[in-house]
């Protein structure tokens, strides 16, 4: 049997037998207890009686960066023996490091990307520092803390930093003991860089002696753990625990030995024993190891959860003064606030938990990020600049954790419908549309039994927008439903084309188009309006038959209340609201009801609750087929539509009652429906046409002063406040 001593500053002597490449070795721990001399004496009386002798903690060279030094003691210890190789781990240290963080990565897809990372310490982890540096240009390191006991202030231990104080930085350490390059000595230094941080990787030792007491939702990648190691750092809160070493336990368990002992194997087990221990050694003998990382989620509610990101934005300004952080830009003109707020870095303004499949137990947890502009800004912008700033919140998504993000409201609108940002993050990407075409449509099904319609597919069936992402897709499968419908569109040569694509699909339906709505209102039952409309009216509520139902998908809504009760018959409801199965619970108003989400934002929790880590509805062709897949899996885990509601209040029976009494009274009296239909039309002419709550286009009346310097001051102000924002 091979035998390895494994030699470390600390106390205690131990043998343990270990299987490491298909062959047994006896592993002796000894500790020099910080001794010098008996680390020496130690190395001469094992020379020769055992295959490798490892220096756990006593490297013989300091690495930081592309800077290195010898260390004055750890350099001279290897000489000491004459016959046994003598090790320090620093031979696979660097590439199993590497090695460790991509499987873990092919394992745990994006788990390190855009992540903070502080390095307790960062001497000796150049492999480690390359691997997470590739993935996330947020790194910091605590060496001039550990080390040196400087201030924790701005700029001191940057990444940016690391160059210049790498060399000065090992110089000073080149005689230090090595306890205090294993981060044994030295007094715990303010915790902002820990707070700051995501993940924390380095030495054991040092991080448990620095950190502060609570690491809650963070991630400790170190070379291995004790059961020690792990109680502690499960108490203080942390949640994932990476050991990238390869465990003598098993493919995936908890490694218990460090880089030094696994070289000193190494070492041992080379079939050629005057094979030199060099890289090219070892990977041959690592090829043969089949091996992984252990990623190990320490807090029980953290395990098995599936993470999404929804992005939400104002729909008004009136959004950003009730914001409390923002309260006081009420003080301000609306358009110099509505024009800084588009600025404003993506913002984590809450959590929604407690989501659970009633299926399969697929428990997920979702984080609402939120832009600053409004629609009518996106709309200003070029698509490129509303594209940054999702480019930004993909990045903030990552950090939190989410492997997919949906797009709410307008940034699913803007130049092409999500293709870009899929194109450009790493994160899976979903407007959310394909949900929201399905929820529409079985809510204008519901609403059309409560009506009193008793086969809608009889109907006839209007969408205003029709050449949109949603409204395509409506009109696509309404003309399935009912063969009869009445498409809408500013864009005439794309209501050609998509005229031309439903009659091929569904031979046999009548399809009409219009570059205008109200001339065909009066013949349809249900009108799907979903446009990305401003300051117009899109439709003429007065021009509606007896009855009609009114399905506004648009957010923010195409039709105002007061257009609406002009109609007092005509049923207007928003588009399929959704409860999420589970207790959930969500952590920012988002304008609705307790546990009720826009479909948008059900369907990216739904493609979390069934593994779908994959870019879903993009572009604005969507196809009949991926909105009847979601709708499968919308049903399979137990999602269901929320009661409906009109203007932000639940339709109650009563409402729906009355409306069908007034519905009766003007189908049986033309005469009666033709003088209520004038009195609306004269009324209509006192509301302003708008759509979106925007009015038509007027100049904005805002002193002067203000100007451009006003809205960069105020810009700078909100993107402050915005650094202040706690993440969760």
């Amino acid at each position: 049997m091979k035998r390895v001593l494994i030699i470390h500053p600390g106390e205690g002597d131990m043998v343990s037998p270990v299987t490491f490449l298909n062959q047994d070795v006896e592993v002796r721990r000894i500790g020099c207890g910080g001794d010098i001399a008996r680390a020496r004496a130690l190395i001469a009386e094992y020379d020769g009686a055992v295959d490798a002798i490892g220096l756990d903690g006593m490297p013989a060279i300091l690495r930081l960066g592309a800077a290195q030094v010898q260390h004055v003691i750890g350099a001279d210890l290897p000489a000491v023996a004459r016959v046994t190789p003598v090790v320090d781990g620093s031979g696979v240290r660097p590439e199993l490091e590497r090695w460790g963080i991509i499987l873990a990565e092919r394992a745990h897809p994006l788990i390190f990307n855009q992540k903070r990372v502080l390095f307790v310490p960062g001497v000796n982890h150049e492999g480690l520092a390359q691997a997470l540096g590739r993935r996330t240009p947020a790194l910091r390191f605590a060496d001039p803390q550990i080390f040196f006991g400087l201030p924790d202030a701005p700029g001191v231990g940057s990444a940016q930093t690391l160059d210049q104080a790498a060399a000065p930085t090992l110089e000073a350490l080149k005689e230090a003991s090595f306890e205090t390059l294993a981060g044994l000595v030295g007094a715990p230094h303010h915790p902002g860089s820990f707070v700051w941080a995501d993940i924390l990787a380095g030495n054991i030792a040092a991080i448990r002696r620095f950190a502060p007491e609570r690491l809650d939702r963070k991630m400790v990648i170190v070379e291995a753990a004790s059961d020690e190691d792990i109680a502690d750092l499960r108490a203080r809160g942390v949640e994932t625990l990476i050991t990238l070493m390869p465990s003598l336990s098993g493919k995936g368990e908890v490694a218990r030995h460090s880089a030094t002992t696994i070289e000193a194997l190494l070492a041992a087990l080379r079939p050629d024993p005057r094979a030199p221990l060099t890289e090219d050694t070892y990977l041959d003998l690592l090829a043969n190891l089949d091996w992984a990382p252990a990623v190990v989620t320490l807090q029980p509610e953290a395990a098995g959860v599936n993470k999404f990101a929804f992005v939400i934005h104002p729909l008004s300004v009136r959004f950003i003064h009730d914001y409390p952080p923002f309260y006081w830009t009420r003080y301000i003109p609306d358009t110099i606030v509505e024009a800084a707020a588009a600025y404003v870095p993506p913002i984590y303004v809450g959590k929604i938990t407690g989501g659970r499949s009633p299926t399969t137990g697929q428990r997920i947890e979702g984080y609402l990020i939120s832009l600053g502009a409004t629609p009518r800004q996106m709309m200003k912008h070029s698509p490129r600049f509303t594209y940054n700033l999702l480019n930004q919140a993909a990045h903030l998504a990552e950090r939190l954790g989410a492997r997919i993000m949906g797009l709410g409201a307008f940034t699913s609108v803007v130049g092409d419908a999500g293709i870009t940002v899929a194109n450009e993050a790493d994160i899976a990407i979903t407007s959310g549309n394909s949900l929201t075409v399905a929820a529409t449509l079985e809510t204008a099904k519901i609403a059309a039994r409560m009506m009193g319609y008793k086969d809608l597919s009889r109907g006839r069936i209007m969408v205003i927008g029709a050449t949109g992402s949603i409204g395509s897709a409506c009109a696509r499968l309404a003309a399935q439903a009912t063969k009869d419908v009445v498409l809408v569109s500013i864009e005439p040569e794309k209501l050609i084309d998509l005229k031309r694509l439903i009659e091929r699909e569904t031979p046999g339906s009548r399809v009409v188009i219009s570059t205008h709505a109200n001339s065909l209102a009066g013949e349809c039952d249900l009108i799907i309006t979903a446009t990305s409309a401003f300051g117009q009216r899109v439709l003429d509520v007065t021009e509606c038959k007896p009855g009609a139902i009114i399905c506004d998908v648009a957010r923010p809504p195409d039709i105002n209340p007061a257009e609406a009760a002009l109609r007092p018959d005509v049923l207007v409801i928003e588009s399929g609201e959704v409860l999420i199965p589970g207790d959930v619970e969500i952590g920012y108003d988002i304008g609705l009801p307790p546990r009720t989400v826009y479909a948008c934002l059900a369907e990216t929790s739904l493609l979390a609750m069934e593994g779908r880590f994959e870019d879903y509805t993009l572009g604005r062709n969507i196809s009949p087929e991926r909105v009847k897949e979601i709708y499968r899996l919308f049903r399979k885990h137990g999602y269901r539509l929320a009661p409906l509601r009109s203007f932000e209040e639940y339709i109650t029976e009563e409402q729906i009652m009355h409306k069908r009494r007034l519905a009766e009274e003007l189908r049986a009296d033309p005469d009666l429906f033709a003088r209520r239909k004038a009195e609306a039309k004269e009324r209509l002419k006192s509301i302003p046409e708008m759509a979106k709550g925007v009015r038509a286009a007027r100049r904005g009346k805002h002193s002067a002063a203000w100007g451009w310097a006003g809205v960069g001051a105020v810009a700078l102000s909100l993107i402050a406040l915005r650094r202040q924002a706690r993440m969760p």
